[in-house]
């Protein structure tokens, strides 16, 4: 029986493992893990305990939630995993973890094979080189079918289900009895005896008044990246629309650092490029439509303004220049007034009516809208509104607000242990670590945090950027496999929480308690002096990110002064977070989804303060320091908060390449 709304019923259960999350890696975990578990279990001595938490529904849970039109990481046949490894770091400016990029590179096909056999319907070509949608015979991929590939590395997929597809394959293979959804984790618990080790985590249920607390061995924190810490351009009638899912509350970053855990490249952000105002996707239209972008004249301004990436050595020469590159060549238009910037659909369609046949034209039509209809049907709706053809009419283009994230064209997230194959062999040390990894790549478990027990994939681990769907996925099933590992390897441990239950429930229900306590001073229930909304507080901290750290109000720019201004605002902010009320479980939702942002702006800005450069000239730039520095700062920002003192120590980290990177630039 539930409690009331200020005295929840507290639900204690112990596992041995947890997976905090219902998007792809959690899905790729929850599907992978069992059969390890049972062969493991003569090892154990006792059957596994294993659950699986969502805040939401596993159905539409995480980013891939509204559908996909394509599969953005599928090595196939035509490259390899070093190839993929070159192209993640070229995207990112040159600053990542090869040993990771490398060993998903290699393990990411088989997820892809996985969601065609449970269902999933991938474009094809046949023998005569004409496009068919995944459901007219042709072999699978794993049989030798032909995809159709949008990108060097992407193929098409008809994808309104695509979550649908993959969340029905994860229940059944984990089981409903260890599915708990409507559960959101907001803490993580340290053992007892042991700082560096996690023991628990607690939450609450969002539709019943109740508390939930969990003990377990090792846990997998998967909750994605974070939404709605910059004010988005879309306000007023607009609020709520992202290019990235709203629910995405940064909670994987900040209960990885307040649990200990090493982050790294949290300065990092991606801006995507999108149709303006409903965030529509682009990536088809330019890949697939062969679309160009033009300015308000007409001009293709990449090809106008190419010279600017020489200034970017050695990324701006690359074969495919940086999609940060691609963005600072668009502001440029942008600021000296050539604007809008269109995406010349008209032209793409007509082109390729020369060379189709009208049964594929009729398809390639019907995809144009399908591809928002997959996945950003609010896109359609503005097609619709403004009487927009787009074989009749091109589309403005505008980049976004920021956002953080570690599995798009991201990298920003938690230090991890690699794989131990990647690098050139040799004798492995004493210390039982091959000694051909850099100095702290790796400590035994894929996945693993610097924080003993807490794993992690998909957005959440850091300094590996495009994974996307299919990539989180098989990340989630590595790490589900090195999970069964640690808690063998530690099937004597009994975890211990660091924190009393009592005193759990008070931290959670703080903003119940301070509403209760005062919503009869005022006549207005959002209008008192002794509290503050959940929503205004996500608007006043959007408003500092926003002025302070780089976003879509400056342009982008910031500079050290401006980053000390956001320091003490951000400070004032979380004085007074702690007066914020939950008149309900929603509220309460959304407080708790505050705090995690909050922390995650803070390790942002803090990032962004300690890189005395600019890395990723059009995602941000810092005007005081606006050059990329390969003397000085070719290398990871990484950092540890101290949740007792509420400090950051943020570091560098060395960067060290695995794989050849010559093949990526021009000679």
């Amino acid at each position: 029986m539930a409690g009331e709304f200020g005295n929840p019923e507290i639900v204690e259960e112990e596992v041995d493992i947890l997976l905090i999350g219902g998007g792809m890696a959690c899905c790729g975990a929850a599907y992978e893990i069992m059969p390890w578990a049972k062969a493991a279990e003569g090892e154990l001595g006792r059957e596994f305990k294993i659950k699986l938490v969502d805040k939401a529904a596993m159905d539409r849970s995480g980013a891939v939630a509204q559908g996909l039109s394509a599969i953005n990481t599928y090595i196939g046949t035509e490259q390899d995993p070093a190839d993929y490894t070159r192209m993640v770091s070229n995207d990112l400016m040159g600053i990542t973890r090869d040993d990771l990029a490398y060993d998903l590179g290699r393990h990411v096909d088989e997820s892809v094979h996985l969601f065609e056999e449970w269902g999933l319907p991938i474009w094809k070509t046949d023998e005569n080189g004409e496009r068919h949608d995944g459901s007219k015979g042709l072999p699978s991929l794993a049989d030798g079918g032909k995809p159709v590939r949008s990108g060097k590395w992407q193929i098409m997929i008809n994808g309104e289900s695509y979550k649908w597809i993959v969340a029905e394959a994860s229940k059944k293979a984990l089981g409903m009895d260890r599915i708990q959804e409507r559960v959101f984790i907001v803490k993580l618990v340290n053992d007892k005896n042991d700082p560096n080790r996690i023991a628990g985590a607690v939450g609450f249920n969002v539709r019943e008044h109740k508390l939930h607390v969990y003990k377990f061995k090792a846990c997998l924190l998967a909750a994605g990246g974070c939404v709605n810490i910059f004010r988005p351009r879309s306000v007023g009638e607009g609020t709520g629309r992202a290019w990235y899912p709203v629910w995405n509350a940064g909670s994987t970053y900040s209960m990885a650092a307040e649990a200990g855990a090493e982050l790294t490249m949290m300065e990092n952000r991606f801006v995507p490029t999108r149709f303006k105002d409903g965030y529509g996707p682009v990536g088809a239209w330019f890949l697939l439509f062969k679309s160009k972008a033009a300015n308000a004249y007409g001009e293709n301004y990449l090809v106008k303004n190419a010279d600017m990436l020489d200034q970017y050595p050695p990324y701006g020469q690359a074969a495919v220049p940086a999609s940060c590159l691609r963005n600072h060549v668009m502001l440029k238009e942008m600021k000296e007034g050539r604007g809008p910037i269109y995406m010349d659909t008209v032209t793409a369609l007509a082109n390729l009516r020369e060379t189709l046949s009208p049964r594929e034209v009729k398809h390639l039509e019907a995809e144009a809208w399908e591809d928002f209809l997959d996945m950003c049907v609010g896109q359609c709706g503005i097609w619709v509104g403004e009487n927009i053809e787009p074989e009749k009419k091109n589309s403005e283009l505008m980049p976004t607000e920021p956002y953080l994230l570690g599995s798009h064209s991201g990298c920003c997230g938690i230090w991890t242990s690699g794989p131990e194959d990647v690098g050139a062999p040799t004798e492995e040390t004493e210390a039982g670590v091959p000694d051909h990894l850099p100095k702290g790549w790796n400590w035994g478990y894929r996945g693993m945090t610097t924080v003993q027990g807490l794993f992690t994939a998909g957005d959440g681990v850091g300094a590996s950027g495009h994974k996307f769907s299919s990539g989180s996925h098989a990340e989630g099933r590595m790490a589900a496999k090195a999970m069964i590992k640690f808690v063998v390897d530690n099937k004597d441990h009994t975890p211990e929480l660091d924190t009393p239950v009592d005193q759990l429930m008070e931290e959670i229900y703080q903003p119940v308690r301070t509403y209760l306590e005062h919503k009869d001073y005022s006549t207005a229930i959002d209008v008192n002096p002794n509290y503050i909304t959940p929503k205004m507080l996500q608007f006043r901290l959007q408003k500092i990110m926003d002025e302070y750290v780089a976003g879509v109000a400056t342009y982008y720019n910031t500079n050290d002064k401006m980053l000390e201004v956001a320091e003490y605002k951000l400070e004032m902010l979380k004085e007074d977070a702690k007066k914020m009320r939950a008149k309900d479980l929603h509220e309460l939702l959304r407080a708790w989804e505050n705090y995690h942002r909050i922390l995650t702006a803070e390790a942002h800005m803090k990032h962004i303060q300690f890189r005395e450069e600019s890395r990723y000239p059009g995602f941000y730039y810092r005007t005081d320091k606006n050059f990329v520095d390969e003397e000085n700062w070719h290398c990871f920002v990484n950092s540890i908060y101290d949740k007792e003192s509420q400090k950051w120590t943020v570091f560098k980290r060395a960067h060290v390449d695995l794989v050849d990177k010559s093949k990526l630039f021009k000679k």
